[in-house]
């Protein structure tokens, strides 16, 4: 039986939602923005449901990107989906932003190279994981500048999708084998994570990926 997910986003240049059944979108809903992720989301979620004539009791779960992303981003959207878990006694199920981005690449069709995501940290360096041909992790993520990231990849074609795809450009302009696909991460693909879960019976919890610490720390206690 088809599960119904809403599946979220704020960790990113967008807030972006869509409730799926069946891994299809009933009901979607994306806004750019730099800030006001935590003004926008719940009102983006109800307006969601709502385009769907469907009420938050129905839901089998619900679904969230948990980074590695912005920091306030990433905290507004998990703890909205804890909230939301709470409220409803549905799960909470955390998709890696990384693993999110590297399906919605292979959902374009076969990949004929390694995958790199790249995410924008909006900083001069960039979140990256590189990707085997299948969907799989090949190594640690990486918090590096471009160039610093170039020179650690194996040779060869290579795909590069993600928010950050386009930062990463000039770094692989000499290797003549490298394809751009930025985009923005899909609420759906998110969901469909979450359902193949759901039926797995395995089901990360809805938890912050952190690869830096945040700018802001407490003072320094008195000495």
């Amino acid at each position: 039986m088809s599960a119904t997910i809403l599946a979220f986003d704020s960790a990113g240049a967008a807030v972006s939602a869509a409730l799926c059944r069946g891994g299809v979108a009933l009901a979607a809903r994306s806004e750019p923005m730099e800030r006001g992720h935590g003004e926008r989301l719940l009102p983006l979620l109800k307006a969601v449901m709502a385009e769907a004539a469907t009420g938050f009791d129905a839901l089998d779960a619900i679904a969230v990107a948990v980074g590695p992303g912005r920091f306030t981003g990433l905290r507004i959207g998990v703890a909205a989906a804890r909230g939301l878990a709470l409220a409803t006694g549905k799960p909470a199920i955390g998709i890696g932003s990384f693993e999110a981005a590297a399906a919605a690449a292979l959902a374009e069709g076969p990949a004929r190279s390694a995958i790199l995501v790249a995410i924008d940290s909006r900083r001069e360096e960039l979140f990256v994981q590189l990707f085997d041909r299948a969907g799989e992790a090949v190594g640690a993520p990486l918090v590096a500048t471009p160039d610093a990231i170039a020179a650690t990849l194996p040779a060869g074609a290579l795909l590069v999708t993600g928010d950050g795809a386009r930062l990463m450009e000039r770094a692989l302009a000499g290797r003549g084998d490298v394809r751009i696909l930025a985009a923005a991460l899909r609420p759906e693909i998110l969901a469909r994570r979450a359902e193949a879960a759901l039926r797995q019976g395995h089901m990360e919890p809805a938890r912050p990926i952190y690869l830096r610490a945040p700018d802001a720390k407490l003072p320094a206690p008195p000495p």
